[in-house]
């Protein structure tokens, strides 16, 4: 009953959100910032999602958040802090209803099968920082079961931060990077601990629809976001390492209580 209890108003939102963030996008309008932000809160408050933040999103622009990622409710936590972008799998525009979603987002698709995808995914993801946008980059590439870190791929965070100085001269500013670490610490008010937080968690070859329906039947979830300080990584693997060990170091903090 709860599940459908949060269902309805959503989809509700979702039908009077659509139209007007498509003509926000077709317009160009400033409002095509402003439309998701409210949609990921209404969405956060309807499912029962509690976002604790230690640190916040960095002042500078143009910025890429590289963050760690857990579940599919990722995308309405961090949508719901600050207008931004994310980079996600191709596979994921052809999905039914959430594939639209994900356009109206903004949101840059990288075909992980062509070599020659890098490129044009890190010019986009340049054009969408060049514009003021924020862009969110999964650098695990998958989702983990929210207990781990998985190994950063480094390939974007290079190809976005030169792609930013194409044509804008020696002289033109470097993406700003910034570790995030995601942590989903609680549910219904108590821990989740390393052996209850994959309940939360939707990665490996797990069916959308189940898991999404058994997390509205239980919401008050409660998520940690840690922003760590801006890197001065030279070159993508310096950059990559350090997101990487930082990212790490913050979700070990979290999950523990015991920050580092």
């Amino acid at each position: 009953m709860r599940a459908w209890l949060v269902l309805v108003p959503v989809a509700l939102v979702t039908l009077i959100g659509l139209p007007l963030q498509w003509l926000s996008i077709a317009l160009n309008l400033p409002t095509r910032r402003v439309i998701p932000l409210i949609y990921h809160r209404i969405l956060l408050a309807l499912i029962g999602v509690r976002v604790t933040l230690h640190g916040a999103p960095a002042a500078t622009r143009p910025l890429l958040i590289v963050s760690n990622h857990v579940s599919w409710l990722d995308i309405p936590v961090l949508g719901a802090q600050l207008p931004l972008c994310f980079v996600a799998k191709s596979e994921v525009a052809r999905w039914p209803g959430i594939g639209l979603l994900a356009k109206l987002q903004r949101t840059v698709f990288v075909d992980r099968s062509s070599r020659t995808a890098t490129a044009k995914v890190a010019g986009e993801m340049a054009a969408r920082m060049k514009d003021g946008d924020p862009v969110v980059l999964f650098a695990e590439g998958t989702s983990s079961d929210g207990n781990k870190i998985l190994p950063f791929r480094s390939a974007l965070i290079g190809a976005a931060r030169h792609a930013m100085a194409e044509g804008e001269g020696r002289d033109a500013p470097a993406a700003t990077i910034q570790p995030l670490a995601i942590a989903y610490i609680g549910q219904a008010g108590i821990p989740l601990g390393r052996a209850r937080r994959p309940l939360v968690a939707w990665y490996g070859d797990m069916d959308l629809v189940p898991h999404l329906m058994a997390l509205l039947r239980q919401g008050a979830i409660d998520v940690e976001l840690h922003f760590g300080p801006a890197l001065d990584g030279a070159n993508r693997k310096s950059a990559s390492a350090e997101a990487e060990a930082s990212v790490r170091r913050m979700l070990a903090g979290a999950l523990t209580g015991r920050p580092r």
